[in-house]
């Protein structure tokens, strides 16, 4: 009881300190005789109170700050809110107990399959990308508007518009839809270059964070060419810090010229909510596909026919590979572009058309863009040696494109035969040398051959083959017909021949 007591005085004290302050801080003379209290000029208001910054900063400021207005009053009139509605079944969750429960529960009557439908509605962003007469185009996600069986655009003035799905890429994460106006006044964005784009600049994401529709955020890009394992193989992302929230999705990311650099795409977070973690899509990795979705309803993409892995460091030593980036060429689809036109598994890519590679993944990217009937100019090492100008006539990728294990050669993949595996495997015999075969395909020409993970591929075609390097310059000079001697539980045997057509 003392110890509070103590805690209320204490409070008391300084309540009755802290109001004296207040009292003697706004002394006022009050002048009688009038309608309303009148202060004299002792009294002391907010707004008197001057505010000292330098001349020079705050012109710097103020540049900003008009900055900033500029480049949201141009671009924001071609951000657009996107309203979409889905038609989405489920299961009946009254399965078994038919009419009338259905009827009592608001549902449609079974017919049989006890699926249902219903209507979902979603909210995204969008911007205007091009206009073809009365036809505007509007650049999104796919998990925004590819699924919509309904979608609707407002504009920044509040004019509203019924579109409709032109095509959806779920691979890029992109989508096309378009409106019609005969007002041909309405604004299009301007598309900037991407690759330009570097880690510090500022930028800003526009779009309809949680619905408040044509919002603007500020922030700096945090890093590019972002491309992790949970995200597309057929981007690299831009990361910013600038906030992106639900709704924001298909919005612009824009430059400090007004330009589109990326399109808002998601974000990784604990919450829910923006942690300025955001990521956009590059502008330059889409803008082929806009023409694509216009001329063809959907993104056309290249193929060459050849299977990648990202390789190890021990891995490309026996390769006679130090300190170069690129992608490793494991297999290669026989009669594909790449096949017939000269590269080879084993090969290490480490150009295309003169452009650096740093991952599979750009590869993928790359070559995905790639024009169907245009010419790419590998540079890849071969059996050490840089090989250059192996010229590549790009066919288009379709549904089938990859999907034929029986045209993939060899159909398996090889690692170094290390202390490890010699263990693992309980080779105890030194004089064993090869390459341990893993992954082999089904339906493949290996499978056909009867080849096991774990078997030792010690010749090929007859000549011994001790390491990776010798291994693939085996493989790439086997000509039509191919076998394998093959050392498994403590014996070697000879395969068949393959023949390759």
């Amino acid at each position: 009881m003392k110890t509070w007591t103590k805690r209320i005085i204490g409070v008391a004290a300084t309540a009755v300190v802290a109001f004296g302050f207040i009292s003697l801080s706004c002394a006022k003379t009050v002048v009688k005789g009038t309608a309303d209290t009148v202060y004299t000029a002792d009294t002391a208001y907010a707004e008197s109170r001057p505010v000292t910054i330098p001349a020079e900063s705050l012109k710097l400021v103020e540049a900003l700050q008009n900055s900033f207005r500029a480049i949201s009053n141009t671009v924001l009139p071609s951000v657009v809110e996107i309203d979409v509605t889905e038609t989405k079944t489920y299961t009946n969750p009254m399965q078994g107990f038919g009419w009338p429960f259905d009827e009592f529960f608001g549902m449609p009557r079974d017919n049989g399959d006890n699926k249902r439908e219903y209507e979902s509605k979603g909210l995204g962003s969008g911007v205007i990308v091009r206009r073809d007469g009365s036809t505007y185009y509007v650049l999104t996600n796919n998990h925004v508007a590819g699924s919509a069986t309904k979608i609707t655009v407002k504009l920044n003035d509040e004019r509203e518009f019924e579109a409709k799905l032109i095509g959806a890429d779920e691979r890029q994460d992109i989508a096309l839809i378009s409106f019609e106006s005969k007002d041909t006044g309405i604004p299009v964005a301007k598309l900037g270059d991407s690759d330009n784009v570097s880690t510090g600049d500022i930028c800003m994401a526009m779009g309809a964070p949680l619905g408040y529709a044509q919002s603007v955020t500020q922030g700096i890009i945090s890093a590019t060419g972002r491309t992790e394992a949970n995200m597309s193989t057929m981007t690299d992302y831009i990361q910013t810090d600038a906030a992106i929230n639900q709704g924001n999705s298909g919005g612009p990311l824009v430059n400090i010229y007004g330009e589109v650099i990326g399109i808002n795409s998601w974000i990784a977070s604990q919450s829910g909510g923006s942690q300025g973690l955001g990521f956009a899509i590059p502008i330059n990795n889409v803008k082929n596909s806009i023409d694509s979705f216009i001329n063809k309803g959907k993104v056309v993409y290249g193929w060459v026919g050849v299977s990648l892995s990202e390789t190890p460091k021990d891995f490309l030593s026996e390769l006679g590979i130090e300190d170069v980036s690129g992608a490793f060429i494991t297999q290669v689809f026989l009669n594909s572009p790449g096949y017939k036109y000269g590269l080879e598994p084993g090969d290490f890519i480490i150009e295309i058309n003169g452009k650096k590679v740093k991952s599979v993944n750009q590869v993928i990217r790359d070559i995905g863009v790639l024009e169907a009937g245009s010419t790419a100019n590998f540079t890849v090492i071969r059996n050490g040696q840089k090989v250059s100008d192996i010229k590549v006539k790009i066919e288009e990728r379709n549904e089938n494109s990859g999907s034929n294990n029986q045209k993939l050669f060899p159909g398996f993949f090889v690692s170094p035969l290390t202390e490890e595996l010699r263990e693992k495997l309980e080779i105890d015999d030194k004089k064993v040398k090869g390459v341990v075969i893993s992954g082999v395909q089904e339906r493949s020409p290996a499978a056909s051959l009867r080849l096991q993970n774990g078997d030792v591929v010690t010749a090929v075609n007859g000549k011994p083959v001790k390491n990776i390097k010798e291994f693939y310059a085996e493989v790439a000079a086997c000509g039509k017909s191919i076998n394998f001697d093959v050392y498994s539980n403590g014996g070697t045997i000879t395969t068949g021949t393959y023949k390759i057509q």
